[in-house]
Order: C-alpha cells, then sequence, then structure tokens
C-alpha cells in the first residue's frame, strides 16, 4: 500500500523532535450498502475511502495526525506537523522493518461485490415478504444489506510491518408493527467477520419471522412494573449488559487513568463465583475478530474474570505504558481518521450448569428479559442502565405476559456479585460499539443467566 522507504521517511518525520515512537495505520476500504423499505430498493450505496493516520508517542503522551493526501510530501509535512507537539531533540533511530506473518483465521469464500446485486436483491425481498405476512399488524418492513472490506498497512519505528484485509456482512431486518395508537418493532442484525456465504448460510425466513413475532407481541404488551426484582436474562445479546456494565470499566482507556471502578483490584473477588468473562479477537470469522488489531499486534484469548476472581484488563500500548502492562491485542480504531485504544472484540460470559428452565421455575415473580436493548455506563461508578426490548413478567415460576417500556439500573460491580444462575446455553448476538476511537463491531455473548436482584424502572398500567 506504500513502500516501505517512504513509511520509512514518514517515520522519521514524525521523530525529528524527540518522541520515542512513531507509527502509521493506511486503510483502503470500500462500502457497499442496500436498502429497502417496504419491498422497494430505497438506498443503494457504494463508497471507497483511503487516507493514512500517523501517532506518536513520548512515554504516554500521544499526538495524532491524519490526511486522505498520500502525496509523500504531503505525508512529510503531516507527520512534522503532529511531531512540531512535542519539544525535544531528535533520536538516532534505524528501522529495519520486519514482515509480521498474518495467520488468516477468518477466511471469506465469497467477497460481497457489485456482481452480486441481483442475488442480493432477491434476498431482501424474500425477507421483505416474511416480514410483511409475520403478522397482521406488521405495516412497515425495513430490509437492509451492508458489507465493506477494509485492507490495512501498520508499520512503526520499532520495525513492525504488518498487513491484513478484513471483510464485514451484515443483514439488517425490521418490522413496525402498529396497534391504534401503539408502535413497536422487532429487529434481528446477525453479522460475521465473512463474507455473502454468511448470508447464503442464514434462515432468512426465520430470522424475518422473529423480528416480526417481536414487533407483534410487544405492541400488544402492557407497561412494566418498577422496583427491584429477579431478572432471567436471556442469551446472546443479553451478554450486551456485562459488555457496557463491566466491559468498558475493563478497558485501560479507563483502567489506565483510574476512572473505572475495577481499577486496583487484580486478583478480588469482583464477581459471582459462577461468573468466568472473556474477550476473545480469534473467534473463526465472528464479528468481533481479527487477526491483527489496529496497532498490528495478534489477536488473543483475555480471561478477565474467573471464577468472579479479576483476572485481567483490556490493554493497548499507551494503556500498557501507563499501567506497566503487556497488551493485550486490544488496540482498536473505527478507521484512520481515529487513534487506537483499548476495546471490546468478542466479549462474554462462559458457561454454567443451570438451565432456562430452572431459572424461570425458581423465579416466584420477576423479569423474563429475553431481548435487550442499547445502554450506557459510567465507568468510574459502574452506573448502568439499559432498555429491554423484548420482556415478560414471570408468575409463580412460569413465564406470563409481555411488557413493555422495562429498563435495566444498577451498579455492573454490584450486579456480576447478584448473578446467582448462569446457564448452559452459550451465544452470542452482534452489535456496533461506540467509544472514543470510533464505532466498531463487536460480539455481545452469554447464557441465559439470573440475577437475583436488580432495579427495574416501568410503571404499571397506563
Amino acid at each position: 500500500m506504500l513502500q516501505p522507504i517512504v513509511v520509512e521517511r514518514i517515520l522519521q518525520a514524525a521523530l525529528e523532535t524527540g518522541g520515542d515512537f512513531a507509527e502509521i495505520f493506511v486503510e483502503d476500504r470500500t462500502d457497499r450498502d442496500l436498502g429497502m423499505i417496504g419491498g422497494v430498493l430505497e438506498r443503494a450505496l457504494s463508497g471507497r475511502d483511503y487516507g493514512i493516520g500517523i501517532r506518536i508517542l513520548k512515554g504516554v503522551f500521544s499526538v495524532y495526525a491524519y490526511t486522505s493526501d498520500l502525496s509523500e510530501d504531503n505525508l512529510l509535512r503531516t507527520a512534522r506537523k503532529a511531531a512540531g507537539a512535542l519539544d525535544g531533540s531528535k533520536l538516532d533511530t534505524v528501522i529495519n522493518f520486519d514482515r509480521l506473518q498474518v495467520e488468516n483465521r477468518h477466511p471469506v469464500l465469497q467477497q460481497p461485490s457489485a456482481a452480486q446485486h441481483t442475488r442480493k436483491l432477491d434476498i431482501m425481498r424474500t425477507a421483505h415478504e416474511v416480514l410483511k405476512q409475520g403478522h397482521p399488524l406488521i405495516e412497515q418492513t425495513s430490509v437492509g444489506l451492508l458489507s465493506w472490506q477494509q485492507k490495512v498497512l501498520i508499520a512503526n519505528s520499532e520495525g513492525l510491518w504488518a498487513e491484513d484485509t478484513r471483510t464485514y456482512t451484515r443483514l439488517r431486518l425490521s418490522a413496525v408493527a402498529v396497534d391504534g395508537s401503539n408502535r413497536q418493532s422487532g429487529m434481528r442484525a446477525p453479522g460475521a467477520l465473512a463474507g455473502m456465504e454468511f448470508v447464503e448460510g442464514l434462515d432468512i425466513a426465520a430470522e424475518a419471522a422473529e423480528a416480526a413475532r417481536i414487533a407483534a407481541t410487544m405492541v400488544k404488551a402492557g407497561y412494566a412494573p418498577s422496583g427491584k426484582l429477579p431478572v432471567v436474562i436471556e442469551n446472546g445479546f443479553g451478554g450486551v449488559l456485562f459488555h457496557e456494565a463491566c466491559g468498558h470499566g475493563l478497558e485501560a482507556t479507563a483502567v489506565g487513568v483510574n476512572a473505572s471502578v475495577f481499577a486496583g483490584k487484580l486478583g478480588e473477588q469482583i464477581a459471582s463465583p459462577l461468573v468466568t468473562a472473556i474477550d476473545d479477537g480469534t473467534i473463526p470469522n465472528a464479528w468481533g475478530s481479527l487477526n491483527i488489531d489496529d496497532e498490528g499486534m495478534k489477536t488473543q484469548r483475555n480471561v478477565l474474570i474467573e471464577n468472579g476472581i479479576l483476572k485481567g484488563y483490556l490493554i493497548d500500548r499507551v494503556g500498557s505504558r501507563r499501567m506497566n502492562m503487556a497488551p493485550t491485542g486490544s488496540g482498536r480504531r473505527q478507521s484512520y481518521r481515529f487513534a487506537p485504544t483499548s476495546r471490546m472484540n468478542n466479549t462474554f460470559i462462559s458457561e454454567g450448569d443451570s438451565t432456562r428452565e430452572q431459572m424461570i421455575s425458581n423465579t416466584e415473580y420477576g423479569i423474563y428479559a429475553r431481548s435487550l436493548g442499547g445502554g450506557s455506563v459510567n465507568t468510574a461508578t459502574s452506573d448502568f442502565n439499559f432498555a429491554i426490548n423484548e420482556a415478560y413478567m414471570i408468575r409463580n415460576g412460569k413465564i406470563a405476559e409481555p411488557i413493555k417500556g422495562a429498563t435495566l439500573i444498577g451498579k455492573g460491580i454490584d450486579t456480576l456479585q447478584k448473578i446467582d444462575m448462569v446457564g448452559g446455553n452459550l451465544d452470542h448476538g452482534q452489535g456496533m460499539c461506540g467509544s472514543v476511537s470510533g464505532s466498531l463491531p463487536v460480539n455481545c455473548g452469554q447464557p441465559t443467566l439470573r440475577v437475583s436482584e436488580m432495579t427495574v424502572g416501568g410503571r404499571k398500567g397506563e
């Protein structure tokens, strides 16, 4: 993507004012986005973005600049302009690049391309028909098929030279049900670090039927009660609770500056002994996986919590310097426009020995959260709140009527302690995670689990 001699000149220019480390991130990205509303193609977009980010470190002080002008003169000017933020003397540096042998753990069998346009539209129309026919109350459907390919080159003043190609594909299905003045949506959005073979392998009818079922069920739901209740959280994207309430607090972005409630707690019991939590960037073709992170390090399986004991953090290069701990292959960024920082990949709670049926039957009165929505967290305190997209009351040990408007509120560090049952049905859901280095594909996973007590926000009736 760039010749080594040009890269070396850029890195040398970046170090002219005393920086002790310099890095370039070159990105060539192609996007394709098809969107259909009501069975009619409303959006057909494609584009290409090519640019370079230059980062300079001096200790834990970081300078970042980026440009889409790839001429050598401009790249040298950009590097020197970034270096101008430092005030020091140039260190004698000899850079000998050593190409990292990147093993491709995520094979792509069918690269998404414009040539597949007709086939993509056939798949989308099939999804629309199933969505529309899913229930008489369904009044609107939306189908999107998004794919992008990202080619990257990462080189630094320590001699690293790493190249990789990443291909992502995701199908988004949405149905809106209307009952009088009530409107509720249901959505499914499976995705993978893979090509069109991923979509071809999906049961499109089943995915669309599920989205329609959620919308039609929730539009008839009454309002959720409020109070402190046991909550059974379904597997798959239910793992977004751990992702938000705990995962962000384990990133060096927060831990390294003591802005996390989990800072300084390595080796301590921070969760129920039933909880083992892992972030794994190596799972083949998983939505949040990578061969290498965006700092050029091979991704790995990181055990964060083991039987309730805090075992590790997610650490990027700057976090490594701050914390005096080895990086964990967790440096990620949305694009060349962002400096990398510590981020999650595929984060999940491991399986336990209970079953969903046991959790429900052992709950006299509580909430069954079948599907969680978005949430937010304050890493310094671990305070979180989440919307529940699909929820039901549990009465006398049985799943009862659907409820809407429920939110989960609490502290992550407390909620971890109150997990008292963990199932054996681990699954993963796909999402986009936003933070200081942009929006990134992540998997959130867990088995079905029960929290003995959570604060549920809602209201009784109308």
